[in-house]
């Protein structure tokens, strides 16, 4: 028998499959979010895999990263507190300013970071982190506490090299800051908030960065988008390599935080001021005899530049190395030493760094056309803040040698140069530990050149001159301070008197 055929109404119409032509349905709107998602997610995974594992790094050259706290004396009564909010938004150091404490009362403490250059115990960190410090304290990966010794600092590269009497320590490789470029991965490892070893990492936003003030006018700075935080302050910046490639120096912010901007010191400039503060105990930086300024659109057309850019010269200094090279005002500097100039502020790093006697090919644009003029580098005067900054041979801390708590120190033949001084006379201020003396007006990298009127031709001499000084005796001292010479009265603490 053959099966029943279902029956269907004369209406239905069903077309042979043969004959069909099959359409497909366009993906709704949520399958086609669907598969977007699911693309990202691959492509997210597959960037994973790509992204760099700091871990090894970190394993090896985390132990030679150190934290640093300095102590300091209050501060002096005629200081105040700074409010934050009245200090400038740009760059506001996140160590500078030394952990508050109230005014007159207990000691000034500044925590920083750094690291260990040498088995045999040197150290690098920030002169900012060390500054005003009467005592320094270096806190190892081991949790070991030694106290450090402050061989000497620089504050315009905002270094300072510490020395701690240990042996056989971790230290750090060194890398090449002249390699470094925008786009490179970075680690930085400190002590933000005191928060010991912590792993930061990010990007190179740009490098050579300067910023034309005073401050720090020499350093071209490697600018970075790794978070640092107050405590960084003096730690390493590393490559990928594991090779410290900058110092942690500075923030931009305007609450006191990270805001995603922040500077390193090249290690490039850190290192070879290490070199002469070992070799010299000072740093000696270059200078041509100029001032300049930017040059804007309507200058650079004035003056017939075929772009905006160089640094225009508004001021020659006379028997410099620019006014015997011919440098004249109105020049506009477009090289030093085959390197461009973009902008005024890159040409002070440049003069800077280079030895001081070198003869260099300075490039200019003079009445429309370019010239090449070889000078020779001159040598930045020392002035008080870098007779101040040399600490090797320094008296430790609390060891004044004398009745009224001012701790100097022998000037060298060099220093004695540079200020102008002929004879064997006069000694170097290195740290006023008596607060009597502090009230005198008295500061450190001042060069006290007789006391009463008895010639002092060093730190034995100074201290002789005083076994005699009693509780209440007022002391005259000449002081000489930059290109100024005036006495100052200082009275001798009494007995159980906060020297």
């Amino acid at each position: 028998m053959a099966p029943a055929a279902f029956p269907r109404s004369k209406s239905s119409s069903i077309p042979n499959e043969a004959n069909m032509t099959i359409i497909p349905r366009a993906p709704t709107l949520a399958c086609r979010m669907l598969i977007a998602v699911a693309g990202i997610v691959v492509a997210t995974i597959a960037q994973a895999v790509d992204l760099p594992d700091f871990s090894p790094l970190v394993d090896k050259y985390g132990p030679a990263v150190v934290n640093v706290q300095a102590t300091g004396s209050p501060y002096r009564g005629s200081q105040r507190d700074v409010d934050p909010e009245e200090m400038p938004e740009i760059f506001r150091r996140f160590f500078g300013p030394q952990m508050p404490s109230p005014r007159g009362h207990g000691p000034r403490v500044s925590m920083g970071s750094g690291f260990i250059l040498s088995s045999d115990g040197y150290v690098l960190t920030n002169n900012h982190v060390v500054d005003g410090a009467d005592q320094v304290t270096v806190r190892l990966s081991d949790r070991r506490e030694l106290d450090a010794k402050v061989i000497g600092t620089d504050a315009q590269y905002d270094i300072a090299l510490l020395k701690l009497d240990a042996s056989n320590l971790p230290v750090v490789s060194i890398g090449d800051s002249k390699v470094v470029k925008a786009g490179q991965w970075v680690v930085a490892i400190g002590s933000p908030f005191g928060f010991d070893h912590s792993v930061t990492a990010g990007i190179v936003s740009a490098v050579g960065r300067n910023f034309g003030g005073a401050d720090q006018q020499y350093v071209p700075f490697i600018q970075t988008d790794v978070p640092i935080n107050r405590g960084n302050s003096g730690g390493p910046l590393f490559n990928l390599n594991g090779q410290v490639i900058g110092i942690n120096s500075q923030i931009f912010s305007n609450t006191g935080g990270f805001m995603g901007v922040s500077f390193a010191i090249p290690i490039d400039i850190a290192m070879n001021a290490v070199e002469q503060i070992k070799s010299t105990g000072r740093v000696s930086r270059g200078m041509i005899g100029v001032q300049i300024q930017n040059v804007d659109r309507e200058q650079a057309k004035a003056l017939g530049l075929p772009r905006i850019g160089g640094a225009l010269v508004n001021q020659v200094t006379p028997g410099g190395g620019a006014d015997k090279a011919g440098v004249q005002v109105g020049d506009v500097i477009l090289a030093f030493a085959g390197r461009d100039i973009a902008i005024s502020a890159d040409l002070p790093p440049l003069v800077g760094s280079t030895r001081p006697g070198s003869k260099v090919e300075l490039t200019l644009w003079r009445d429309g056309k370019t010239l090449t003029l070889p000078v020779t580098v001159g040598e930045l005067p020392v002035d008080r803040d870098a007779l101040a900054s040399t600490r090797a041979g320094a008296a430790p801390a609390g060891a004044a040698g004398n009745a009224l708590g001012i701790v100097v120190e022998d000037l060298s033949g060099e220093q004695r140069k540079a200020l102008g001084i002929t004879d064997d006379q006069g000694v170097v201020v290195q740290r006023i530990a008596g607060n009597l003396a502090r009230r005198s007006a008295l500061m450190p990298g001042d060069v006290i050149l007789m006391v009463g009127r008895k010639p002092v031709k060093s730190a034995a001499d100074f201290n002789a001159s005083l076994k005699n000084a009693k509780a209440g005796d007022a002391i005259m001292l000449l002081v000489r301070r930059n290109e100024q010479t005036q006495f100052l009265a200082v009275t001798v603490p009494g007995e159980g008197a906060d020297k």
